[in-house]
């Protein structure tokens, strides 16, 4: 009985934690966007090739992300302890 349990909770403990080290996208994260109506956008693209092979078949546009922000690529600054 105790192994039938303890499986299951392993699994959900390792979910659990895999959740907690994810970051969130957003809009500003990727610099190209598939445009496919005025008020239908996907701005989750990181090149203009992916973002072509997405609206190949099904139409719409590819377009730049006016609210794309590049994260700085600088290293960080140590701090003391």
């Amino acid at each position: 009985m105790t192994k039938t349990l303890l499986v299951p909770a392993l699994v959900a403990l390792g979910l659990l934690a895999e959740g907690g080290v994810a970051s969130a996208q957003t809009y500003y994260d990727y610099p190209w966007c598939a445009a496919y109506s005025p008020s239908t956008k996907n701005c989750g693209f990181k090149t203009f090739e992916q973002c072509l092979a997405t609206i190949s078949g099904v139409g719409g546009i590819c377009e730049q992300n006016p609210w794309y922000r590049p994260r700085s690529t600088a290293p960080r600054k140590a701090t003391r302890n």
